[in-house]
Order: structure tokens, then C-alpha cells, then sequence
């Protein structure tokens, strides 16, 4: 049987000539995307399966090997190929948000043919294991992230983060699963194996195809990285056979308004500047105007779209639903709407652990993060929350997305403290404390950005971490502080014009 890596390195392989061409990772990855579904629908649809396809005759796999019978080549291929994916781009469904703006990135024709005929082609993919082809597909998507110049790594969520995450969530079959801001589906995914793996599970044929085909929801507002999520499902093996039954919805802004309540919501929202609009006049002037959203179910209004997804996803949980969401270090300190959500967010969730995140694990530079874990109660006078546990796994710990990366075993003390057996039975130790709410709201702007372990770099006596660490450290602290200089100054800007 092929495995993931070994496959991985195949698709790879041919990468590295097409980036003589100027293709990006992201690009490549985008072009295997629309080829692999023409080449797995087509398979479909022949025996032993014999599915219908929804790909219209002439736009299909076999259109891109020959014409009347002759190899279909050079510069006929290379228009052929944009005008199926201009086509399939305008249809509904499943196709559309594989296809939406899709664009023929390569523009050499006999490397086009070569990748279609000598990489796609020879491969049988249908017949290939869900783990297998799905495995490798997030091994692509892996290392598309690695790049750091033209990747999608702000959409890539590290994976032993998200399955210690979704260990100690422990989601239950019939449950609804929501990521607002999916990326390329790393949680929607964890999930899923969890719920089907049979060493904890025993699902009936019911539950299965409930699994497959309604569970799970995710919203990805970028066209492109919608398709790699989409394609990343199907590779998988979830959605239905339908063109509109894929459980993901891609171009759409999630914070637009609710779009259903779930059980459990995990996400990580997007990180950046404050959202905003480049408005040009009459004289061609541009400014910048921060788009502030204003919703009645909302505590605040607020251009921080960190607070903002918060806020969105308090509102699409159901009563008693639970959710784990990646924050930036700036949602637990920041004052004004900052404060009021917390407060909030105290007083009508159980708002019971906070994980503080290491530096050097997301692909995404300048990045502080936590993971925020809370349940949505109905409501009450008295506050909901009653401690807040928290978990630093920062102080003291460095990482780098190379030398020494994130492991799923680095969050096993995590996994154990949390207890998601019976987290009312938790115990302290030197990394997991709790806080009192009567403590928690008395501190200033009810920060909860809490710290206690003694940093040892700043100890005269300690040993310092490797330099490359250091080095990484300062960076990603530096690039934080200027996107933060970026955003006021576009704020300022936008003002004064």
C-alpha cells in the first residue's frame, strides 16, 4: 500500500520544477486540488462504483488526456484547462466552491501535461485508504504552511495542538461541531477521527453516515483556502454524495451574523490587524476605514476581530454547548470593548481553563496565543464562572517550527491536568493553578492574562536558551509590536483623510 509520506514526496517531487517556473507552494497545492477532484470524479463514476457525476461532459478528467482521440497537447491543452476551470467555477455547490476564481497558475503546457498524464493520472486515488490520501493531502498542506514567504501558515493551526485540544474537549456522537474560521479544516478533521475511531466509539450505520453528513460545519471566508479545506474533507472521506452535501462553507463572512447553534465550537480565529476597507475617492485618494461590527447580539462593538469572533461564537453555541477557541494574548488584557467582553464573558459562560501557549508554534510570526475554554449556560443572576483554571505552558518552554517542534506529548501533562473525565476534580501544580472570580474581576480591566512561574531567562544564573531561540523570540515579539504600529497608523491615517 502507498503511504502518506511516500506519496507526499511524490506530489512534492514535481513541485521543485515547477518553481523554476515561479509557482508557488500555495499555487501548486491550489492546481493538485482542482486536478485530484477531476481525476477522483471521474474514477467515481466508473465501476465498481458508478456514481453520477455532477462534472458536465467535455469539462471532466478525460478532456484533459485526449481530444478525438489524439493526446491533447501544448498550447490546446493549456486553454482547454482554463476553460474548464473558468466553467466549472460558475457552477452551485460542491463544484463551485472547489472551482470559484480558479486559475490555470501553470503556464508551461508540457509541464501542465506532465503533471496530469505522468503524477495524476498514474495514480488510482479512489481505491487509495481515506487515511492515506488524506494523510498525504495534510502533509501538503503542512508544508505549504512551512513557507514562509508565500504560504497559507495563517491558516494552518498546528495538529498537536488541535488533537490535545480535542482530547480533552471529548466530543460525543450526535454532537454539532462548528469552526467559524476552519482554514484548511485541521479541527473539523481531529474531530472526526476522534468520533470514528472504533477503540471508542462503536457507531452504528446511523451514526456514521450523522458523522459524515451534518455533524460537522466549518466557514472559511477566503475562496482559496475553502477549496483546500473542502478538497482536504473529501480526501478524508466526509460529506455526502451530493454536490451541496460538503460540510464546508467557503466565502463566507462568518461574523456576518449567526448561522446556526451547535453543541461545540473549535476554532482559531484569524490573528492580524483590526479589520478594515480601503475606501478611493473621486480623486483616486485611498484610505483605510476600520470596519466596526455592530450586531445586537454582541456585549461590544469593536473593530478587533479577535474580540469579535469571540463574542460570534458565545452566540452560535447552544444552551449547555462548549467551546475551545486559540486567542491572542491582547483578548485578555486589552481594555474598553476588551473589558466589557471579558466581563461579559465571566458572568453568562463557565468560563473554567485558559492554556497559555508557547511562542514558536504557529506559522504565523509575532504570535502570543492561549487556548480559551468555556460553556455557554442559560441565564441566571449569579455568574457562571466560578474559577478559572490556568495552564502555562509558556514560561520556561521554548519552541521552534524546525529544530524543536510542538509534539502531541508536550501537551500530556496538559491533557492530564485538565482532566476531562471529571474536571471538577482537578488538582494544582506548578504550571496549572486556579483563580477565583471574586479575584478575577478585581483586577484592573479584569485582566486575565496571569502568570506566576519565574522566568529562569532572566535569571543572572540561568542558562540562556539556544540562540536561534532567542533570536526566533525577539522576532516574533518585533513583528508584533510593528503589525500593532501598522494598525494604529492605518487608523490614524485613515482618520486624518
Amino acid at each position: 500500500m502507498t503511504s502518506p509520506a511516500a506519496l507526499v514526496q511524490k506530489l512534492w517531487n514535481y513541485c521543485s520544477i515547477l518553481r523554476d517556473d515561479g509557482l508557488s507552494y500555495g499555487d501548486y497545492v491550489e492546481q493538485l486540488t482542482f486536478l485530484l477532484f477531476l481525476k477522483m470524479a471521474d474514477e467515481q463514476s466508473r465501476p465498481p462504483f458508478k456514481k453520477t457525476s455532477a462534472i458536465p461532459a467535455g469539462y471532466d478528467w478525460p478532456s484533459l488526456l485526449t481530444k478525438n482521440g489524439v493526446p491533447l497537447d501544448g498550447d490546446e491543452l493549456e486553454v482547454h484547462y482554463r476553460h474548464v476551470l473558468e466553467t466549472l467555477g460558475k457552477k452551485k455547490g460542491m463544484l463551485g466552491l472547489i472551482f470559484r476564481k480558479a486559475q490555470n497558475k501553470i503556464q508551461d503546457p508540457a509541464k501542465l501535461r506532465r503533471l496530469i498524464v505522468d503524477l495524476i493520472d498514474k495514480e488510482q486515488w479512489s481505491s487509495l485508504d481515506a487515511d492515506v490520501k488524506g494523510d498525504a493531502y495534510e502533509g501538503l498542506l503542512q508544508k505549504n504552511a512551512e513557507d514562509v514567504k508565500g504560504g497559507a501558515g495563517q491558516y494552518f493551526t498546528p495538529r498537536a495542538l488541535i488533537a490535545a485540544i480535542v482530547d480533552v474537549m471529548a466530543p460525543r456522537p450526535g454532537q454539532t461541531i462548528c469552526d467559524p474560521a476552519c482554514g484548511t479544516g485541521g479541527f473539523l478533521l481531529a474531530a472526526y477521527t476522534y468520533l470514528s475511531d472504533p477503540k471508542r466509539f462503536s457507531l452504528d450505520r446511523a451514526q456514521k453516515t450523522a458523522l459524515k453528513n451534518g455533524a460537522l460545519q466549518g466557514i472559511e471566508l477566503v475562496d482559496g483556502v475553502a477549496r483546500l479545506c473542502a478538497m482536504n474533507m473529501l480526501l478524508h472521506g466526509i460529506g455526502g454524495d451530493s454536490e451541496n452535501d460538503l460540510p464546508v462553507i467557503g466565502g463566507k463572512d462568518a461574523l456576518a451574523g449567526k448561522h446556526g447553534e451547535y453543541d461545540m465550537v473549535l476554532a482559531n480565529p484569524p490573528f492580524g490587524k483590526k479589520s478594515s476597507v480601503t475606501i478611493v475617492n473621486e480623486e483616486g485618494e485611498q484610505s483605510k476605514e476600520s470596519l466596526v461590527i455592530s450586531r445586537d447580539d454582541f456585549w461590544a462593538t469593536t473593530s478587533n476581530k479577535q474580540l469579535n469572533f469571540l463574542q460570534h461564537i458565545f452566540t452560535i453555541l447552544k444552551q449547555h454547548g462548549r467551546a475551545a477557541v486559540v486567542v491572542p494574548d491582547n483578548v485578555l488584557f486589552e481594555g474598553g470593548a476588551g473589558e466589557t467582553i471579558r466581563r461579559e464573558l465571566l458572568k453568562q459562560a463557565d468560563v473554567h481553563t485558559l492554556l497559555r501557549l508557547p511562542t514558536g508554534i504557529f506559522y504565523a510570526q509575532g504570535v502570543k496565543a492561549n487556548v480559551l475554554f468555556f460553556d455557554r449556560k442559560p441565564a441566571q443572576e449569579k455568574p457562571w464562572t466560578e474559577k478559572l483554571w490556568i495552564y502555562d505552558l509558556r514560561t520556561n518552554k521554548h519552541f521552534t517550527l524546525k529544530e524543536n517542534t510542538l509534539k502531541r506529548s508536550d501537551l500530556d501533562d496538559f491533557v492530564a491536568s485538565y482532566n476531562p473525565k471529571n474536571r471538577h476534580a482537578r488538582k494544582e501544580s506548578e504550571r496549572f493553578k486556579s483563580f477565583a472570580y471574586a479575584d478575577l474581576v478585581k483586577r484592573d480591566k479584569a485582566n486575565l492574562d496571569i502568570f506566576w512561574l519565574k522566568d529562569e531567562s532572566l535569571e543572572e544564573s540561568a542558562n540562556l536558551p539556544a540562540p536561534e531561540v532567542i533570536a526566533d523570540e525577539i522576532t516574533q515579539d518585533l513583528e508584533a509590536a510593528l503589525e500593532q504600529f501598522a494598525a494604529i497608523s492605518e487608523d490614524l491615517n485613515g482618520k486624518k483623510k
